[in-house]
């Protein structure tokens, strides 16, 4: 398995919907910013949002195995080997993200556990 480097494309704010539909005072996401990367293959990322690892995690997880070492999607989606181009599903100030399989190879960081006596 390879790790997944995600970078933070951009984020957005539809103002018109969030007026709309919005909390009052409602502003782009305060969680992730542009620029800011995060590496990934089997857990989520420390200090990464939750709702948008349930959104991307399927991604991840595809081009950990090896799902884009030709074209994602049967090419008619991105061009390039390992990418994909992925958002978070808030409607109102979705977050754009570029995940990318490296050669890193993943490593399980932790000791299972063995509670049933086996």
């Amino acid at each position: 398995m390879k790790k997944v480097k995600i970078t933070v494309l951009k984020t957005t704010f539809d103002k018109e919907l969030a007026e709309e539909y919005g909390a009052i005072g409602l502003k782009p996401c305060p969680m992730l910013k542009a620029g800011q990367i995060f590496y990934a293959d089997y857990a989520k990322p420390e200090g990464f949002c939750d709702e948008a690892w349930k959104a991307i995690y399927q991604y991840v997880f595809a081009l950990a195995h090896g799902a884009g070492e030709s074209l994602f999607y049967y090419g008619d989606w991105i061009r390039k080997p390992n990418v994909a181009i992925v958002s978070c599903n808030d409607g109102l100030r979705p977050v754009i993200f570029k995940l990318e399989a490296i050669e890193e190879k993943s490593r399980i960081n932790h000791t299972p556990v063995n509670n049933f006596g086996l």
